[in-house]
């Protein structure tokens, strides 16, 4: 049985966000969050023929795709499937998508987030699993079969181990799972394939009993768990696994990025600016900071988990770029122009940030409006097309706990209507409208605020879209 619960006090008292829809015109959040109600268990219509799971640790954050061939065994039409996480890694997931793998033209599935009542009570010792729930597009018939293509991301989940390091030392970090891929259906045959950055993995979990050869199998940076016969193993079992690799690069990590694209169409520009509160969540230093030994690092350019540089490609065309802090102007930065091809921006701290340190910044740069409006042929209608994210692009990755977009578009813009289109693992989008008021304006500006929390890097290919009717 589900109840309908608030969303605000919902996520108010358990930090639980997760995608609830796709890409959207609405222009009002969601209000209500599904609760389950008592010991809720999925019902059994369903079984997994074959699930793999694929593990990429390549980045500062988890990157999961789960390939599960799915079967009715129900004497009915079926189209609800539930996905299970714990309670402490759900309010981590962000950019869940699933999709039909043998039909990759067709949209990703509906998908909502479903709480039990009980982590609603302060009093419970031990949370119980939350779930999210796919909707299929058509029901699935009995005893026929869909191959789903799940994707997500693990955001904060990286652990460093040695907590602290020396100022020149090698990063390791750890990560746990369970060999048992979670499921809220009996799994015939399933595995999992971590994919590490390196082949320096000193330390990982070796199982026993699972198969009847080495487990996992290793093959350069990949490791295998599986292939294991789990048809008759329960529903919910686990088998923890722990594995410790090499990752001597920052992870870089930010409690909000506020990001503003002002429409001027008077002077026929784009003005965007970008407020970052960025962190490095990797491990500490052992010792004092050292100069000198800072200086031997990057005459010899060597690995470091310590911030060192940003690189920020733009839109061609992109001019009078800037780069302040809390200070004021920040010197150490260099601008590469572009007419056809993208525009870069380098930036250097004032510091270098290692683990645990914190730098906050902003960056601003200005387009031709005409690049990215346009009207048309008929009627008053005006569409801007602009990109959902820019900001640093780099190797290791960017995680974002909370995005704040904001489009402030001319006095008069009524009607707005918008949409997200492209990108991977796009997250929730909570969008508001509003009045923007400043110097000479009447009425004031309109503009439309979106809101989304666990964002990362792959969310940089999408496009934002705004409509005047």
């Amino acid at each position: 049985m589900r109840l309908q619960f608030s969303l605000g006090v919902l996520i108010s008292c358990l930090g639980l966000v997760g995608p609830v829809f796709a890409d959207s015109n609405l222009t009002a959040e969601r209000t209500s969050q599904q609760v389950l109600k008592g010991d809720f268990r999925p019902p059994q219509v369903f079984k997994n023929v074959n699930l793999v799971r694929n593990t990429n640790l390549d980045k500062g954050y988890v990157r999961e795709t789960i390939n599960v061939v799915v079967e009715n065994v129900n004497q009915h039409f079926q189209s609800d499937y539930y996905l299970p996480f714990e309670y402490d890694v759900i309010a981590k997931v962000g950019g869940l998508e699933v999709r039909d793998k043998k039909n990759a033209a067709q949209a990703k599935f509906e998908t909502e987030t479903l709480a039990q009542a009980a982590v609603l009570s302060e009093e419970a010792s031990q949370k119980p699993t939350q779930y999210f729930l796919v909707h299929f597009p058509k029901p699935l018939a009995p005893k026929t079969q869909i191959t789903l293509q799940i994707s997500y991301f693990i955001l904060s989940s990286l652990d460093p181990l040695p907590a602290t390091i020396k100022q020149d030392g090698k990063q390791y970090l750890t990560y746990s799972f369970s060999a048992y891929v979670p499921s809220a259906y009996t799994t015939l045959k399933q595995k999992t394939k971590v994919k590490f950055p390196t082949t320096d993995v000193p330390e990982y979990t070796i199982t026993s009993g699972l198969t009847s050869s080495s487990d996992p199998e290793r093959q350069g940076s990949s490791y295998t768990y599986g292939t294991y016969d789990t048809s008759k193993v329960p529903p919910g079992t686990q088998y923890p696994v722990q594995v410790r690799y090499e990752f001597t690069k920052p992870i870089l990590a930010c409690s909000l990025l506020e990001r503003d694209i002002e429409v001027s169409h008077w002077g026929g520009n784009l003005a965007t600016e970008e407020r970052y509160w960025l962190r490095n969540d990797a491990a500490g230093l052992s010792n004092h900071f050292s100069r000198v030994t800072w200086a031997t690092q990057n005459y010899y350019n060597a690995p470091t988990s310590a911030l060192k540089e940003l690189k920020i490609p733009l839109r061609p065309g992109s001019v009078d770029p800037y780069f302040t802090d809390d200070i004021g102007n920040v010197s150490t930065s260099r601008y590469r122009p572009g007419v056809k091809k993208d525009a870069f921006l380098e930036l250097k701290p004032r510091y270098p940030v290692f683990g645990g340190w914190k730098y906050s910044f902003r960056i601003g740069w200005n387009n031709a409006l005409s690049n990215f409006l346009r009207k048309l042929k008929t009627g008053d209608t005006f569409v801007l097309n602009v990109p959902f994210m820019e900001g640093p692009k780099m190797p290791e990755g960017i995680q974002y706990d909370r995005v704040e977009i904001r489009a402030i578009l001319p006095e008069g813009a009524t009607n707005l209507k918008w949409t997200v289109q492209g990108g991977v693992g796009m997250p929730v989008l909570i969008a508001q409208t509003s009045l923007h008021k400043t110097f000479m304006d009447t009425v004031g500006r309109s503009e439309l605020k979106l809101t989304a929390l666990n964002v990362v890097d792959e969310a940089r290919e999408a496009q934002l879209i705004v409509s005047k009717l």
